[in-house]
């Protein structure tokens, strides 16, 4: 419900300035949360059975096609963050804090869709509309490639560790 009136310059204006300031926000709330909010075991985390292991992303959205044109904000703003865009490495540890950063990734994007409410106070109810189409827009491609990449990272974890048994 629209509780103040702007012009529409100041309403343009305010949109374009809160939309990085929900993104940035997400991404500063979920970098200084501790890692045990990201386990990959978690509730939320865990690879559903409608996921089969990720293919579905595949399958339905072509995800391997698309997902290296995504950026990378494991470290944006100049803080040292952990690179998600290639594996640097197939170490156990170096997989296992992959799986915690992707968790951690997941969930910065969806808090960053739950703000196009807000645009509720100042703009008319289809701006609200349109602001959660370009919040889905921006953020369910990365959600996307983080469920699709967590399963199989622990598929590859598994197979290292029967190779060691």
């Amino acid at each position: 419900m629209q509780l103040f009136f702007l012009s529409d310059i100041w309403t343009l204006i305010l949109c374009f300035v809160l939309w990085p300031i929900f993104q940035t926000g997400a991404a500063l709330i979920c970098f200084y949360l501790p890692d045990k909010f990201f386990l990959p075991e978690r509730f939320f985390y865990r690879t559903r059975t409608f996921e089969k292991n990720g293919r579905i992303y595949e399958k339905i959205f072509f995800v391997k096609r698309w997902k290296h044109l995504l950026p990378d904000g494991g470290r944006a703003f100049g803080i040292s963050g952990f690179k998600k865009k290639k594996m640097e490495n197939f170490s156990i540890d170096y997989m296992e804090r992959f799986l915690i950063e992707s968790a951690r990734g997941e969930m910065t994007h969806w808090i960053a869709i739950f703000p196009f409410w807000f645009f509720g106070f100042f703009t008319p109810m289809p701006v609200v509309w349109f602001m959660l189409f370009y919040a889905l827009l921006v953020n369910m491609p990365c959600i996307i490639v983080q469920r699709y990449n967590r399963p199989r990272i622990q598929r590859l974890i598994e197979k290292k560790l029967k190779k060691r048994i």
